[in-house]
């Protein structure tokens, strides 16, 4: 299939679901390393005791830690078109616009809902995807994230 005709079949996905990645657990260990990795030790993360005071009753998530999870929970992504050329590698271009929605509490699951946003061929052989993500908590109307990343991937020539 070319590149041409693949996008072509991909585009007939935008505005659809095409991904839907499994629930994963934010527990304190993983909001700690993230707290480590990011220097962002403020107590509603990483003190148990002073958060079990305040305005949530537990630590929560930090906010760039569910964001950090969108390639990880992008991995559910389905686009069988794209899947028949013959991808050298697939790069994070960045993000539109992040919308940081509701606080993830500690030991909360979590999931991405994707949608083809956009695809589009940058230049030969460099396709670009807008995916929105809305990152749900299990047991929650309203989502923690929604955020618009962008996916470029690389195609070896026909």
């Amino acid at each position: 299939m070319s590149i041409a005709t693949a996008i072509e079949e991909a585009r007939k996905l935008i505005g659809q679901e095409v991904g839907l990645s499994d629930w994963m657990v934010i527990d304190q260990e993983r909001i700690n390393k993230f707290a480590e990795a990011t220097g962002d030790f403020q107590w509603i993360h990483v003190d148990e005791e002073k958060a079990a005071q305040g305005p949530f009753g537990a630590t929560i998530g930090h906010g760039f830690l569910t964001v950090s999870l969108i390639p990880l929970l992008g991995n559910a992504v389905k686009m069988p078109a794209l899947a028949n050329l013959k991808i050298q590698m697939g790069i994070n271009y960045g993000l539109n616009k992040v919308r940081l929605l509701n606080p993830v509490l500690v030991n909360s699951k979590v999931r991405s809902r994707i949608t083809l946003q956009d695809i589009i061929e940058k230049s030969p052989g460099r396709i670009l995807a807008t995916y929105v993500h809305t990152i749900e908590i299990e047991g929650q109307e309203k989502p923690a994230c929604i955020a618009e990343s962008l996916g470029m991937v690389m195609v070896a020539p026909d």
